[in-house]
């Protein structure tokens, strides 16, 4: 800050706050909001449009301001008089989030002097290949909202109704399952079953989608259907759920969305954990994304009724 005394970033702060919200390798991302409501007093009166050209000229003057200073900085710092340092203005963005390192969302108006209205998305959880579409879809949407402004009792509104179609059946257990690729299915398979029992051991270890890969074949080959539809082998593409109790005791289920068994279907839509799916894999996700953005998350306000009760 020593040598940006003379510009209007210091106007903007005398107690030397840091107004960089993200560094990665050579990028550089600045929160432009405190400068902005400095030097345009009506700022949050303007309309779209005016806040992103605003935000764009104080940009680029930064850009040349702090270029002018890597001469003294080459000097000073690393005795040179000459270098390659030079600020330039990538990108204009209205909103972000940062999660973490090469995780982050943010809504980009500009890009390199272009008008463009683009979310750019990079590390998210839901953007992972083994994260339910359906689910993903649903987070995506929900994170554009947010960063376009949307009030947060409409986005609690849009989980609750969303939660109503898991746990209702309007939403298929196929486009709920975890895609996976099986791995390591023969490490984690133990002995054949013995007399009297019905399922191969699993070792110490298995992952979810292994386990539940395993179960899948057991079942086949109980009901006497391997015969006629393929047992899941390594490398296979498939998707895995979460089960409730029920009388095989098997804590979740692979199947091949394509082609499964009468069976297995009717299996699956009576021990096929709903609810489980929602807790664990997006309402989890959601969580920390209130929790970042210093928001609360109850679903069910009702939940703590009882607690001064009295009888």
């Amino acid at each position: 800050m020593k040598y940006l005394e003379e510009t209007p970033w210091f106007i903007c702060d005398k107690e030397d706050t840091n107004y960089c919200a993200y560094v990665d390798t050579d990028s550089n991302y600045f929160n432009a909001e405190p400068i902005l409501l400095h030097l345009v007093p009506n700022f949050e009166e303007l309309s779209d449009e005016e806040k992103d050209s605003k935000l764009e000229k104080v940009a680029l003057a930064y850009q040349d301001i702090i270029t002018d200073h890597y001469d003294k900085l080459a000097k000073d710092c690393f005795n040179v008089s000459s270098h390659r340092l030079e600020m330039k203005t990538e990108c204009v963005i209205r909103s972000a989030y940062f999660r973490a390192t090469r995780r982050y969302a943010q809504w980009i108006t500009k890009q390199e002097g272009i008008a463009k209205e683009t979310l750019d998305i990079k590390g998210l959880e839901f953007m992972k290949a083994n994260f339910p579409p359906i689910l993903g879809e649903f987070f995506n949407d929900i994170l554009q909202q947010v960063l376009k402004g949307e009030e947060k009792d409409s986005i609690i509104q849009q989980i609750k109704d969303f939660k109503v179609k898991i746990l209702d059946g309007s939403i298929s257990l196929a486009k709920l399952g975890n895609p996976t690729a099986v791995k390591k299915l023969q490490k984690y398979s133990g002995r054949k079953p013995r007399a009297g029992e019905l399922f191969t051991e699993i070792l110490k270890g298995a992952p979810a989608p292994v386990r539940a890969a395993i179960r899948y074949n057991d079942l086949l080959k109980l009901w006497k259907l391997d015969r006629k539809y393929n047992l899941i082998t390594m490398a296979d593409k498939v998707k895995w759920i979460y089960l409730k109790d029920n009388p095989y005791k098997i804590e979740s289920l692979a199947f091949f969305d394509y082609d499964m068994p009468d069976k297995i279907k009717q299996f699956l839509n009576s021990y096929a954990d709903r609810k489980k799916v929602f807790n664990s894999i997006l309402l989890n996700k959601l969580e920390g994304f209130f929790s970042d953005l210093q928001w609360s998350l109850d679903l069910n306000p009702y939940i703590n009724a009882f607690d001064s009760f009295e009888v």
